[in-house]
């Protein structure tokens, strides 16, 4: 019995060793399978024997966008869209009773004229500025004011003309847009002030009304050289802390006096600030050119003849500067100021270009101003 019993019990206890070195070794091999290295999901590269596995980063986050900025043609200012539209040169009166006017402080150039009676004649081109802004008091057109605003691509925007006008407009087949004969809906009368001083529009419905009649949204667009905005340096020329213009008439006198704070030329009526009647803010220009033209007289009425394409003396006040040149204009381009035969660089913002007469000389039309 003893025999069979200690039999038995050799038999259990080598049972039980199997038992416990099976356990053991099952739990080294799954322990070597844990640290054994997985074969690369699909689509992922296995990282070579020799080089380590890159280091897990978090995705960066994108980064902000800037808006692009781009540059107006004819102030060399930023925008923060394409200044692509087609110009709008708008005919605006300036006799005592058209004043204060509105919109002028949106325009890109203002060009002033003589019309009859030694009054002038604003032409505002604009192009990258004004929208819903209210224009005016708008008045009629005369063929160099066609051609002044044509050079610039412009829809010619007016109510009324002379006869000639008229007959180049409809000879030629002009773009424009006239309050009398083709336009009316995209006016307005102003009751506050008497007819023929209280026409007015926007920028925004005279586009509606130049798309209404298929006229072409976009054009060739003319451009000036423009110094950086960031420029800080001192232009070339003579000081001068403004000019006063004298066109025609003695009791009619235009003044530009420089603001050094602003950088830009303050503009005066017979010693009174020209105000913008929308903002009730002065009107202010980077850069003014004063430039003079061959004039004649074409019937008693006054109206005139005016050679804007010729070229002849002229003066650029900038920057508390006046720098004696000339304007040229070569066929299909806008005027320019050039100082020995180059093009000199305007500073970023709006230029008013004065017109004056040749006769009795160009310089007995401004006085600089020390």
């Amino acid at each position: 019995m003893n025999d069979t019993w200690s039999t038995g019990w050799r038999r259990l206890a080598g049972t039980l060793l199997c038992l416990t070195l099976s356990g053991a070794l099952l739990a080294a091999c799954t322990e070597k399978a844990a640290e054994a290295p997985q074969p690369p999901a699909a689509g992922e590269q296995e990282p070579a024997q020799d080089e380590p596995a890159p280091e897990e980063t978090a995705p960066p986050e994108a980064a902000e966008q800037e808006p692009a900025t781009y540059t107006a043609p004819l102030t060399g200012l930023p925008v923060e869209q394409p200044a692509d539209k087609r110009p709008l040169a708008v005919m605006i009166n300036n006799a005592p009773a058209a004043r204060p006017q509105s919109g002028l402080s949106q325009a890109d150039i203002v060009y002033e004229v003589l019309a009859e009676g030694g009054i002038t004649r604003l032409i505002g081109i604009f192009q990258s500025r004004g929208a819903e802004e209210t224009i005016g008091p708008i008045r009629s057109i005369r063929p160099y004011l066609i051609d002044l605003g044509e050079s610039y691509g412009g829809v010619l925007v007016h109510a009324g003309g002379s006869n000639d006008a008229y007959a180049i407009i409809q000879r030629q087949h002009k773009e424009d847009l006239d309050e009398i004969s083709n336009a009316g809906p995209y006016f307005w009368r102003d009751k506050s002030r008497k007819a023929p001083h209280n026409l007015y529009s926007s920028a925004d419905k005279l586009r509606e009304g130049a798309d209404k009649r298929g006229y072409a949204e976009h054009v060739e667009l003319k451009s000036y050289p423009f110094h950086d905005p960031a420029d800080e340096s001192v232009p070339e020329g003579e000081d001068a802390a403004g000019v006063d213009v004298t066109f025609l008439l003695q009791s009619y006198k235009v003044s530009y006096k420089y603001d050094t704070a602003t950088k830009l030329y303050q503009r005066f009526i017979n010693g009174k600030p020209h105000i913008d009647l929308n903002n009730n803010e002065q009107l202010t220009a980077a850069n003014v050119i004063v430039l003079g033209a061959d004039q004649k007289v074409l019937d008693d009425v006054g109206r005139l003849d005016i050679d804007v394409s010729s070229g002849g003396k002229a003066v650029l006040l900038q920057r508390g500067k006046v720098l004696e040149g000339k304007w040229v204009r070569a066929k299909g381009d806008v005027i320019r100021f050039v100082k020995d035969g180059q093009e000199v660089p305007l500073y970023p913002g709006t230029t008013y270009f004065n017109i004056v007469p040749n006769a009795p000389s160009f310089d007995s039309h401004l006085q600089l101003l020390k």
